[in-house]
């Protein structure tokens, strides 16, 4: 990914008066935006790491915005994305939204609902990143950790103390009460309910 620029709103319709019209009502509230005639030219588009949301036309040449947006879930690009449509209909809105699109809007819309859906799009997006950055974090310390920092850690977020954890492991319990602390320190946890709170995060099991 390039480097941070801002959060961006991407705009694929094949109607160039559309997506014209659509990029200066976005720049206008002072946002970044982008605009392309087709999913393939998007799909060339080397995306930044910032938080961004894609207005997608439903109807476009040789790639409709539903094969795109399975097609962008299939490779694991997520993206909020707000569909755009003449020709909507009924099962074609439940199926976008359905498949996690943010909106459905049906031409001619109200630019402030337009705004409005962006807008939240952004901040879901935004919340998805900052949410992964930190399970990556997460990830990074408890990797720090050795296997039987591991085993310990795992034992103690299931609610065992640490007199059955040592029988657990076959361990003395002041040994068991080093590693615990070890834990605390490089998993950088102030309480015991923080690292319950990591360790769901980290979706860890007993067989971890």
């Amino acid at each position: 990914m390039k480097s941070a620029t801002g959060p961006t709103v991407f705009i694929i319709d094949d109607d160039r008066g559309m997506r014209q019209a659509i990029q200066d009502l976005v720049e206008s509230v002072g946002l970044r935006a982008e605009a392309f005639a087709t999913g393939q030219d998007f799909l060339r588009k080397q995306r930044t790491s910032d938080a961004s949301c894609l207005v997608l036309d439903v109807r476009l040449p040789q790639m409709s915005g539903l094969d795109l947006q399975r097609q962008l879930a299939d490779t694991g690009v997520q993206i909020p994305i707000i569909f755009i449509t003449a020709h909507g209909d009924i099962p074609m809105s439940v199926r976008a939204l359905k498949s996690g699109a943010v909106e459905f809007l049906t031409k001619p819309f109200r630019d402030q609902d337009l705004l409005d859906a962006i807008q939240q799009a952004l901040q879901r997006d935004s919340a998805a990143r900052e949410q992964q950055t930190e399970i990556h974090e997460l990830e990074q310390r408890f990797q720090s950790l050795t296997v039987r920092e591991r085993e310990v850690m795992t034992l103690v977020v299931f609610g065992m103390l640490n007199k059955q954890i040592a029988s657990e492991l076959g361990a003395s319990e002041a040994t068991v009460k080093i590693h615990r602390g070890h834990v605390m320190q490089k998993m950088e946890a102030g309480s015991l309910a923080e690292l319950v709170r990591m360790a769901d995060k980290l979706k860890l099991s007993p067989h971890r």
